[in-house]
């Protein structure tokens, strides 16, 4: 199964989400063989982490302008993605 399979490392962040909705809709078909859901699985969890890892890596890069009374930037803080100013 892997060999056919582009390497996750190598894969975009836009090419690992829709390989890994292609996983959830293979697996929620229940059309797959258990051990063909087994290796699906496996793959749709490191593709999930390796998505979570490339967000978390962008969260930590985005910062958010915080605007002082007078309306120009004041500073920065972290983004912390709830959208709570």
């Amino acid at each position: 199964m892997d060999e056919e399979q582009p390497k996750i490392a190598e894969m975009t962040f836009e090419e690992a989400l829709r390989a890994l909705e292609g996983v959830v809709r293979r697996l929620e078909s229940g059309e797959v063989p258990l051990d063909e859901s087994i290796d699906l699985y496996e793959r749709g969890e490191a593709l999930r982490k390796a998505c979570q890892a490339r967000l978390d890596t962008a969260q930590a890069r985005i910062e958010k302008i915080v605007q002082g009374a007078d309306g120009k930037p004041a500073g920065t803080v972290p983004f912390d993605g709830d959208g709570a100013a």
